[in-house]
């Protein structure tokens, strides 16, 4: 009998077999990862942008804090700046020290002396009000370091010194530095002794009015002058302008009277100890040690001398008063600069 026959199996490679289903996940593997990572490109692209811009705002705000940051310290620099100046400003209008315990005060007079200058007669005579009616005051020394200025502030400080000095009892020294010429040795005189170096400049017991004339220089130039005036005499300073002797003679009768003026105080203060000769009112100027000779000075000394040895008060407290920061700016930007342009046009009437 016949057995049916059977299809004879299929013998696959055991090997391939079992590598398919392998192949296949690695293949799907793949392509999912090949699809995930096309579809996070988008993602990362916005990531990006949004880091960028949060980036760019924290950036800005930091830039507005550091803003204002500098901005605030700006204005607490200047706030401490004007702080700084109106305690300058004070503390320089007044004695540096407390004025209850015996001391020698001392007023500086210094530069040229005048309206506007820091040697004027409102800050000397305030300065010296101050130093007089303190109770701790034993003395009151002018410490002179000036070539002169104005007749009119002289006379103003020498008067107000006497004055004081009858009014309160106390001395008056001064103690000459560098140069007491001119109005600055007219202020000098009122003290009771002057104190010098060997070297310092005193003296110049005169009166000059100075200016320029250019009415030579204008003719070559072929410049007219047109000055209009109502009085003759009105515009005989004018620098551009003529002068005739009937005008020379009346001014030089002004300065003989302002030097008549000087030589009467000078011998009011100097009185006895003063030994004229012809040239000590001729203008000139001496040394300390001439000065000394001549009787237009007492001693040498210093500061330090007059208030150890003289005053016997070692300390010392200055009642100056001086400009601050503010004032001085002000008047070196502002109003200094037409005042000296104005006053370098014009003629006056100057001790030096």
């Amino acid at each position: 009998m016949n057995e049916p026959e059977l299809p004879a199996p299929s013998v696959a490679n055991p090997e391939s077999e079992s590598m398919k289903p392998q192949t296949a996940g690695i293949e799907n593997r793949g392509a999912a990862a090949t699809k995930n990572s096309s579809n996070e490109e988008p993602l990362d692209g916005r990531s990006w942008e949004r880091a960028t811009l949060e980036k760019l705002a924290f950036a800005s705000l930091q830039e507005q804090r550091l803003v204002r940051r500098w901005r605030n310290f700006f204005r607490f620099v200047w706030l401490a700046i004007f702080v700084l100046v109106v305690s300058v400003g004070i503390s320089h209008n007044g004695p540096s020290k407390d004025g209850s315990t015996p001391h020698t005060a001392v007023v500086e007079i210094k530069g040229e002396i005048g309206a506007g200058a820091e040697a004027n007669a409102d800050d000397i005579v305030a300065a010296l009000r101050g130093a007089f009616e303190d109770e701790g005051s034993r003395a009151v020394v002018l410490l002179i370091n000036s070539p002169g200025g104005s007749p009119v502030h002289a006379g103003i400080i020498n008067d107000e010194i006497l004055r004081l000095k009858l009014k309160h009892k106390k001395p008056v020294y001064a103690v000459v530095e560098e140069s007491c010429a001119s109005a600055a040795y007219y202020i000098a005189v009122a003290a009771d002794k002057i104190f010098v170096d060997k070297a310092s400049i005193v003296g110049s017991i005169g009166v000059l009015m100075d200016g320029f004339g250019f009415t030579g220089l204008m003719e070559k130039l072929g410049v007219e002058r047109r000055l209009m005036t109502a009085g003759e005499n009105k515009g005989f300073l004018d620098p551009f302008s003529p002068q005739t002797e009937k005008q020379r003679a009346f001014a030089q009768t002004m300065l003989d009277q302002i030097h008549r003026q000087f030589i009467t105080v000078v011998k009011a203060g100097r009185g006895s100890r003063l030994k004229e000769t012809p040239e000590t009112f001729s203008g000139l100027f001496w040394s300390g040690q001439q000065a000394i000779e001549l009787g237009l000075a007492d001693q040498l000394g210093s500061l330090d001398f007059v208030a150890r040895e003289i005053v016997k008060a070692e300390e010392i407290i200055d009642y100056t008063r001086r400009e601050n920061v503010a004032e001085r700016l002000a008047k070196r930007f502002g109003a200094a600069i037409g005042e000296g342009t104005v006053r370098a046009m014009r003629a006056s009437t100057t001790l030096r």
